[in-house]
C-alpha cells in the first residue's frame, strides 16, 4: 500500500500541472486573444494574448498566394473540389478501391490544373504556374506526386526483383542513390540545374520541374515499401497462378500486387502523410505553397510581421487536420479491404 501513495501523488501532480498549462494556453489563445484584424489592438496586448487577427488579415494570401485577385474564385473552387473529394474519401468507405481512387485522383488533378491554369480556347484566362500558391498548390503537389510516384515505385520494386541482372542493378542504383540524398538538394537541382541541361525549346516551368523531382524522390521510398509487401506473398501464390494458366503480367496484376499493397497500406498512408508535409520544402525554391505564402505575406508587411508565431500555429493546425484526415482515410480503406477481401 505504501508504494501506491507516491504513484498516486505523482499522478495528481501531473494532472495539476497539465490543468495549469491548459489554463495558460486558453487564457493566451482565447480569453485575451484578438480575433479581428485590428493591428492596434494586437499591439496593445504586448504579447499577453494571441493576435489571431493576422489570420483574418492575411487569409487570402495564405489560401491563394500570388494568384491574381480578380481570378481568385478559381483556386477557391479548386480548393472546394479537393475538400469535397477528401470528404467523400472519409465518409464513403465502400467506394474506396485502389482503382477508383487512382482514376478519381487523376480526374481531380486534371480538373484542378485546368481551373488554376486556364485553357487555350480562352474560356478561362491563362494564369502562369509561377503565380500559383497557397493551400491549393500544397494539395495539388501532394496528391499529384503520390499519384505519379506510386506506379513508378511499383515498377521499381518489380524491377529490383527482376531476373534480369541489368534491370535489377539499374533499379537498385536509382533507389539507393535517391534515398541517400536530401530532398532539399533534389529540389535545388530541379530548380537551378535542370534549366542549364534542358534545351531552351523544351524548358519546363519551375512547378513542373519541382513536381518531377518530388515524384522521383518519392518513388524511391515507395519502391522499398512495395518491395516489403511483395516479400509477404508466398511462392504458393505464383504456383497457383501458373496452374490457372495466368501469364506473368496477370499474376502480378491480379494475384501478387493486390495482396502486397494491402499488406503495406499503413506504410503507404504514412508515406503520403510525410509527402504532404514535405511539400512545405518547396518554399526554398520560391514556390509559395501554404508555408511559403505565409512567409511571403508577412515578410513584406512590417505591421503584421511580429505575429509570425500565430501564423505558424495556424499553418500547423491546417497540416495537422490534413494529416489526421489522411490517417482516418487510410484506416477506413484498410477496414474496407479486410471486409471484402482486398478488392483492387
Amino acid at each position: 500500500m505504501r508504494s501506491l501513495v507516491p504513484a498516486r501523488l505523482a499522478s495528481l501532480l501531473f494532472w495539476l500541472v497539465l490543468l495549469w498549462a491548459a489554463c495558460l494556453v486558453v487564457d493566451w489563445a482565447v480569453i485575451k486573444a484578438v480575433f479581428r484584424p485590428d493591428e492596434l489592438a494586437c499591439r496593445a496586448l504586448e504579447r499577453s494574448g494571441a493576435c489571431w487577427g493576422v489570420i483574418a488579415e492575411k487569409i487570402r494570401p495564405l489560401l491563394f498566394g500570388r494568384y491574381p485577385y480578380e481570378h481568385q474564385w478559381r483556386p477557391l473552387l479548386a480548393l472546394l473540389v479537393m475538400l469535397g473529394a477528401a470528404a467523400a474519401l472519409l465518409w464513403r468507405p465502400w467506394t474506396l478501391t485502389m482503382r477508383r481512387v487512382a482514376w478519381a485522383g487523376a480526374g481531380l488533378s486534371l480538373l484542378v490544373g485546368w481551373l488554376l491554369h486556364g485553357d487555350v480556347v480562352g474560356f478561362l484566362p491563362t494564369v502562369s504556374s509561377d503565380q500559383w500558391g497557397g493551400l491549393p498548390l500544397t494539395l495539388l503537389l501532394a496528391w499529384s506526386t503520390m499519384l505519379l510516384s506510386l506506379p513508378l515505385g511499383i515498377a521499381l520494386a518489380l524491377g529490383r526483383r527482376s531476373h534480369w541482372r541489368l534491370v535489377r542493378m539499374a533499379c537498385a542504383s536509382f533507389i539507393e542513390v535517391s534515398r541517400g540524398v536530401p530532398l532539399v538538394m533534389v529540389l535545388f537541382m530541379a530548380a537551378f540545374m535542370l534549366p542549364a541541361i534542358i534545351p531552351a525549346q523544351y524548358d519546363l516551368s519551375l512547378l513542373w520541374r519541382v513536381m518531377a523531382a518530388l515524384t522521383l524522390f518519392s518513388s524511391a521510398y515507395l519502391a522499398e515499401i512495395v518491395r516489403g509487401g511483395l516479400q509477404t506473398v508466398g511462392p504458393e501464390q505464383f504456383d497457383a497462378a501458373t496452374v490457372l494458366g495466368l501469364s506473368a503480367w496477370q499474376t502480378q496484376h491480379l494475384v501478387v500486387l493486390p495482396q502486397a499493397l494491402r499488406a503495406v497500406l499503413p506504410a503507404l498512408v504514412s508515406h503520403a502523410i510525410g509527402l504532404l508535409k514535405d511539400t512545405s520544402l518547396v518554399m526554398v525554391v520560391s514556390l509559395h505553397e501554404l508555408t511559403g505564402a505565409l512567409s511571403l505575406s508577412l515578410g513584406g508587411d512590417p505591421l503584421w510581421r511580429p505575429y509570425y508565431f500565430e501564423g505558424y500555429l495556424f499553418i500547423g493546425l491546417v497540416y495537422a487536420v490534413m494529416c489526421l484526415g489522411l490517417s482516418r482515410a487510410g484506416r477506413r480503406m484498410e477496414q474496407r479491404w479486410l471486409a471484402v477481401g482486398g478488392e483492387q
